[in-house]
């Protein structure tokens, strides 16, 4: 049984001392740690999640906690990631994991948000792309091969379906300087060259690693302006993933020896399916005054 708490809260702006009451979902992953640590002078954070008793796909409790909020702003990050677990029960469609959360727990998100008259700012994926064209801008087709990139994307629709209320921020494989918890995939290839193993990594798959800093100066600025749509809030430099582990080697002074190329058809055999060329372009953002970092640089500050 969940028990109804009532969360009375103030708006304030940003930027003017006080903080920007926000409810969260997903605060304690990889990327909404970071964006925690980053902004709490500007933000005061409401988390909801499994620990704080809200269980996104119970559409009464969320719409209970969103009533009893006066937060004007969700930041949705919360869901199922994982890629090859997902694809496993693509057969079970609307009764899979990655669906009840990722679609049902996002429409239960837009639709509380909606009634409160809330604002939502949504965390999505490059892998909404086939990868077959590219580079992607925010206005071109997506068109999701894994099951887990349909779940995302039927998530984008219905937070495009608030109009102006709604920002979809689609990243990539994101990275930070201290990971909480389950490290980042830069931290897991250091950690793994450290040991002395060999990696393998596929040199005819591009792909735009993403510093976590700066999607996290990205929300600030967004959630601080009249923003609404999509924005590709990703790194500045398209890069193969043995070109990736490479730099991470050369960058940490460890064996570059260990690491040898490999195609992405080897690499990702019986697998989920991964876009080969998800490249997408981050002018928009960057046209906000958003610096989006190369991954060489992102490497230098950790």
């Amino acid at each position: 049984m969940v028990q109804n708490v009532r969360v009375v809260v103030e708006t304030r702006e940003v930027g003017k001392g006080t903080a920007v009451n926000i409810i969260g979902t997903g605060l304690s992953g990889l990327v909404g740690s970071r964006v925690v640590e980053l902004l709490a002078g500007d933000f005061q954070f409401e988390n909801l999640s499994l620990e704080t008793g809200v269980d996104i796909t119970n559409n009464e409790v969320v719409r209970e906690r969103f009533a009893a909020s006066g937060a004007p702003w969700v930041f949705h990050f919360a869901a199922v990631t994982d890629l090859d677990a997902s694809e496993k029960e693509r057969q079970l469609g609307e009764k899979s994991l990655a669906w009840r959360v990722n679609v049902e727990g996002t429409r239960n998100i837009v639709e509380a948000a909606q009634a409160g008259g809330k604002r939502v700012l949504y965390l999505s994926t490059d892998f909404v792309f086939d990868g077959n064209g590219g580079p992607y801008t925010e206005e071109s087709q997506p068109n999701p091969q894994s099951w887990y990139a349909v779940t995302k994307y039927e998530g984008e629709k219905l937070v495009a379906g608030m109009d102006r209320k709604g920002i979809i921020l689609r990243i990539a494989f994101p990275y930070q300087a201290r990971p909480q918890g389950r490290p980042d995939f830069v931290h897991r290839i250091i950690e793994e060259l450290r040991a002395g193993k060999d990696i393998e990594a596929p040199d005819d798959q591009r792909i735009t690693p993403t510093y976590i800093d700066d999607v996290a100066h990205a929300i600030r600025v967004l959630t601080g302006s009249d923003a609404s749509g999509i924005y590709h809030a990703v790194g500045s430099q398209a890069l193969s993933p043995f070109d990736v582990v490479r730099l991470i080697a050369r960058t940490h002074h460890l064996d570059v020896s260990q690491i040898a190329p490999t195609s992405a058809e080897s690499y990702y055999k019986g697998r989920a399916p991964r876009p080969r060329k998800a490249v997408l372009k981050n002018d928009k953002i960057e046209f906000l005054g958003i610096c989006m970092k190369t991954f060489e640089e992102g490497l230098r500050l950790l």
